[in-house]
């Protein structure tokens, strides 16, 4: 899986000191809130759904959304998840023809 953001720690090294290193860095960022745990979706213009494609996604994912533009605050109300399953998550909304109904998405679980 490639995620964007902060780098994935590898399970082992050749080299020790290096690893528990980069071990440190990795928890300590996790404390400090850097999860790679955040997306992006803009949903579907005129249409009622929108399908989020995410290998972090599984059955019981958590999944939040933070409205980045005036028409994504205003679709909030009516955003929810109506299904989701391993790697993809169906968005049910209103049909509007706005293109810019961009969301942060939080995945946590």
């Amino acid at each position: 899986m490639s995620l964007k953001g902060y780098p994935l720690v590898p399970e082992t090294m050749p080299n020790e000191i290096e690893h528990r290193r980069q071990l440190a860095q990795g928890v300590n960022g996790a404390r400090s809130g850097k999860l790679n745990a955040v997306t992006q979706v803009t949903l579907t213009p005129n249409s009622t759904t929108t399908t989020l494609i995410d290998a972090r996604i599984g059955a019981t994912t958590g999944i939040f959304f933070s409205p980045l533009s005036a028409n994504a605050a205003g679709a909030l109300g009516g955003l929810y998840v109506s299904s989701q399953k391993a790697g993809q998550a169906t968005l049910a909304h209103a049909s509007t023809a706005s293109i810019d109904r961009t969301f942060n998405v939080l995945l946590i679980g």
